[in-house]
C-alpha cells in the first residue's frame, strides 16, 4: 500500500511528505487559536514523528476550524461539537430585587442544523467533545433559589448540560458516529485533589452544594440509548467501576499527559483491558513530561504511549500498535 501523502504549507512554499502513521493522538484541539502562524510547524514535527490525530471542536466555530485543519492534512481527521462550558455561560442567576432572572451570554445549545452541514464532511470522524462539566459549577452560578421554586441556579446549568448532551447523543446515533466524551465531576471543597486546575474524581458533593455525580449522570443517560451508542470517554479522571460501566456501553478510555507525572491511575491502566484504552494529548493542554510546563501538541502524544506502556509492564512496541488499532476501530480510520 502506497503511504499517503501531506503536503504542508510553510516557509513560503508547499512541503510534500510521505507520512506513516505509527502513533494516533485521538484528542488534541489542533484548531485552537493557540497555534496560529505555528500550526504548520506543529504538523510538520507530527510528520517527523509519524502522528496522526483528531483535531476536536468545543463549539461550532471551533468544529468548523478541525473540519478545516482535517481536510487539508492527511492522518488528520475532525471531531465536531459543543462542549458543555466552552463559550457558553449557559445560565447565570443574577438577584434584582429578591428576584432570580435568566441571563444567556454566547451561544446556547447544539444548532444541528448547522453542525449537519459539517458532518457530511468524510473526515469528521465523531461527535463531541460533549457531555457534563460540574466541576466549576458552584464558581460560575450562585447557589440561590427562585422565587417559585425550589430549583437552583446550578440545578438549572447542570439540566441545560443534559439538554445540549442528549441532542449530540441522538446527532450522533442518527449520523452512526462515536461520541468524544467530556465528563468531569464537581468540586470537593478542600479536600479536592487537584493538579493544575484538574478536578480528580471526588467521592461527595462540595461545599456550595454542587453535587459531585457527573460520571453517574452521564451513565444514566447513556444507558437509555445502549446499544446505539460508541464512542471514547476523553481526558479520563475517575474511578475504575465508572470506566468499566463506560466500557460495557461500548466506550474506550483515553488517558492524557497527566499520567506521566502522578500515579493516581496507575491502577486503572493496568487493571482495564489493553484493547479499551486511548491516548491522547489534549493540546495544547496538560503537556507530558519533559515537556510538562509548555503548550502541548499531538507528536507529544508518544510519551503518552510510552508511559502506559511502562505501568502495564508491556512491550511498547505491541502497546503502540494495539492503542493504534483501537483508534482505527473506533473512529473507522
Amino acid at each position: 500500500m502506497r503511504a499517503p501523502v501531506s503536503t504542508v504549507f510553510c516557509g513560503g512554499k508547499f512541503l510534500i511528505y510521505t507520512m506513516l502513521m505509527k502513533y494516533i493522538d485521538i484528542h488534541s484541539h489542533l484548531g485552537f487559536e493557540d497555534y496560529g502562524d505555528d500550526r504548520t510547524h506543529v504538523i510538520k514535527r507530527m510528520i517527523d514523528h509519524q502522528v496522526g490525530t483528531i483535531a476536536v471542536g468545543a463549539d461550532l466555530e471551533s468544529s468548523k476550524e478541525a473540519v478545516k485543519v482535517a481536510e487539508q492534512n492527511e492522518n488528520i481527521w475532525a471531531c465536531i461539537g459543543q462542549h458543555p462550558t466552552h463559550n457558553v455561560n449557559m445560565i447565570n442567576t443574577e438577584i434584582h430585587h429578591g428576584v432570580s432572572t435568566e441571563v444567556n451570554h454566547g451561544s446556547l445549545g447544539f444548532d444541528e442544523v448547522e453542525f449537519e452541514k459539517l458532518v457530511k464532511n468524510p473526515k469528521v470522524v465523531a461527535v463531541g467533545e460533549c457531555g457534563l462539566d460540574y466541576f466549576k459549577i458552584g464558581d460560575t452560578c450562585p447557589v440561590v433559589k427562585n422565587s417559585d421554586s425550589s430549583t437552583t441556579g446550578v440545578e438549572k446549568i447542570k439540566a441545560k448540560q443534559k439538554e445540549i448532551f442528549i441532542k449530540q447523543i441522538e446527532f450522533a446515533i442518527k449520523h452512526d458516529k462515536p461520541l468524544m466524551l467530556h465528563i468531569r465531576d464537581g468540586q470537593k471543597g478542600e479536600k479536592q485533589r487537584n493538579t493544575d486546575g484538574i478536578g480528580l474524581s471526588p467521592d461527595k458533593s462540595d461545599s456550595v452544594g454542587v453535587s459531585s455525580s457527573a460520571f453517574a449522570d452521564a451513565l444514566e443517560i447513556l444507558n437509555n440509548y445502549k446499544g446505539q451508542v460508541r464512542g471514547n470517554l476523553h481526558f479520563f479522571t475517575g474511578k475504575l467501576t465508572q470506566a468499566q460501566k463506560f466500557i460495557d456501553l461500548g466506550f474506550t478510555i483515553s488517558f492524557v499527559g497527566l499520567i506521566t507525572y502522578i500515579n493516581d491511575f496507575d491502577k486503572i491502566i493496568k487493571t482495564l483491558p489493553l484493547e479499551s484504552l486511548q491516548a491522547e494529548t489534549d493540546a495544547p493542554f496538560v503537556s507530558p513530561v519533559p515537556h510538562r510546563g509548555e503548550r502541548n501538541e499531538p507528536a507529544y502524544v508518544i510519551e503518552v504511549y510510552k508511559k502506559i506502556a511502562e505501568i502495564r509492564s508491556e512491550d511498547s512496541e505491541l502497546v503502540r500498535e494495539q492503542l493504534l488499532k483501537n483508534a482505527r476501530r473506533m473512529f473507522d480510520i
